[in-house]
């Protein structure tokens, strides 16, 4: 077995790069320490290492073996976040479901992954009742209360750590990073640490340290946050959600040091009132990924912070590059463990200054995921010769620092969310007025895009807040189309397919439902 150290330095040589051992030990080294605060209560690793032997107890008493899938469509919670740990240390295998998904989407989900047990919230029985959850046990978790008859019997803490391999699965994550059905990654238990090791880099984390934690649990973006308090000397302070009226406040409440910006978190706050943002404040760092050149100055000086851009895919543990220098507009360079290669449709270099497809490579074995869950065909476009081929584009300037540029694929970022096109059409083809219909991306003021949906009816119109409020039934908010236009046709390629790029991306004849539907 390989071992790394020259790239996380201040790890012990015999670190194997894992997660279970880390947590594990965490846990148990201090039973007192706080690591998480939800709000107004604290999750200390006592409590944390007590509810993870209850629901192994759980998991059991499901027949739950090690290798089965959970998925887990929870909002954030400290529930939520014990549930996390224990399916980290139990070897099953968390698939995380989107809170926003509907219908279709959920229905695929499940199906595909067939996990063992579906465990919900309450507040999505209505939209999960009807489901076909395929061979999932649709269920609650239990209820976890401090007089389990286990903690007569000293057994309270005692949670179990199986043998678990660092390229064991960890999690299947779905992305929609492409066209066609979303790919299940499979994120090992490596990808996981090596995802956590370069979030403390990325964020510039220090001990003492005190990390906004608002994103979605359900999402890489705020799973790879929970392993960071057994590296470094530093509490995680989280919500429910991202709120704008509160986002100050509970700044201020948790002393907080670090955000993660995605989906358009910082245009939101820019377009606060002035008064609304204290004079002083406790960030040091925001983080993430979307800041154009022309706004980086603008943010920092608003914001009061230091920004640091970065560039990643749930493919390559999260993170491949960062912007450590504060170059306006740059994702900066590669992490020490990635190499990156530009190259141009024959697979050759190209020079400075021009676009060329990102190409991963990765000193570190398992850096990559191994594999698309049911998916060989996208497994071999990704992964051709131990390279990772992202669909990304970028260039490099003359100091070697990068620019993002685009997607190569029929894909739109909305708000944080990776969202393809062909699961938006797909939905839309259901109605019966639609004959030909297509999704693309456009200038959004907020975040990276708004969805435009060009429809080609096949009698006579439909009134669009009706076609809206039939569509808000069938998909997750993050794909809804902002804007809607009629066409007459589309332009076809030989095979049929719409020719996109000849879209009109103006907006101006477009029906605006942010302008005519209450939100």
């Amino acid at each position: 077995m390989h071992r790394y150290p020259e790239y996380f330095a201040h790890r012990h040589a015999n670190d194997e790069l894992d997660c279970v051992p880390l947590l594990a030990a965490g846990l148990r080294r201090d039973p007192a320490r706080a690591i998480v605060h939800f709000e107004d209560g604290a999750i200390t690793c006592e409590e944390a290492a007590r509810q993870v032997a209850r629901l192994q107890r759980w998991f059991a008493g499901h027949g739950l073996v090690q290798g089965d899938r959970v998925a887990v469509m929870l909002g954030n919670s400290p529930e939520h976040i014990h549930l996390i740990y224990a399916l980290h240390l139990s070897g099953l295998v968390w698939v995380p479901v989107n809170t926003k998904l509907r219908a279709a989407g959920l229905e695929y989900l499940l199906q595909h992954a067939e996990p063992k047990l579906f465990v919900i919230d309450d507040e999505f029985d209505t939209v999960t009742s009807e489901l076909d959850c395929g061979v999932a046990l649709r269920t609650h978790l239990p209820a976890l209360e401090a007089d389990d008859a286990s903690d007569a019997n000293g057994r309270s803490t005692d949670f179990a750590t199986p043998a678990i391999g660092v390229h064991d699965p960890l999690c299947i994550i779905y992305t929609s990073g492409t066209t066609g059905a979303p790919k299940g990654v499979v994120f090992t238990h490596r990808m996981m640490r090596i995802a956590s090791e370069a979030a403390l880099r990325v964020a510039d984390v220090r001990a003492g340290d005190r990390l906004f934690l608002w994103e979605p649990l359900c999402h890489i973006g705020g799973a790879q946050m929970l392993l960071l308090p057994f590296l470094e000397n530093v509490t995680l302070h989280a919500v429910p959600r991202f709120s704008a009226s509160q986002f100050w406040q509970q700044i201020a409440h948790a002393g907080a040091t670090q955000l993660h910006y995605l989906g358009g978190v910082l245009d939101i706050l820019m377009q606060l009132p002035a008064s609304e943002q204290p004079a002083s404040h406790t960030l040091r760092v925001a983080w993430g990924a979307g800041v154009s050149a022309s706004s980086w100055k603008p943010i920092q000086a608003r914001l009061n912070v230091s920004l640091r851009e970065c560039y990643g895919m749930t493919e390559c543990s999260s993170f491949a590059t960062a912007n450590l220098t504060g170059k306006p507009g740059s994702i900066g360079r590669a992490l020490p463990w990635i190499d990156i290669d530009l190259l141009d449709e024959n697979g050759d270099p190209v020079p400075n200054g021009e676009a060329g497809e990102m190409v991963l490579s990765s000193k570190v074995e398992g850096t990559f995921l191994p594999t698309y869950l049911k998916n060989s065909q996208a497994t071999r476009a990704a992964l051709r010769e131990g390279r990772l081929h992202t669909g990304d584009r970028a260039r490099r300037d003359a100091d070697g620092d990068l620019f993002f540029i685009g997607r190569q694929t029929d894909s739109m970022r909305v708000r944080g969310e990776n969202v393809s096109a062909w699961e938006i059409e797909r939905i839309f083809a259901t109605h019966p007025a639609i004959r030909v219909c297509a999704a693309i991306g456009v200038a959004s003021a907020i975040g990276e895009q708004d969805i435009l949906l060009n429809v080609q009816f096949r009698d006579g119109p439909v009134e669009w807040p009706a076609l809206h409020a039939w569509a808000r039934e069938r998909l997750a908010s993050f794909q809804l189309p902002r804007y809607y236009r009629a066409v007459s046709g589309f332009e076809l390629t030989a095979s049929e397919r719409v020719k996109k790029h000849l879209i009109s991306r103006n907006t101006e004849d477009a029906w605006d439902r942010l302008a005519a539907v209450p939100q």
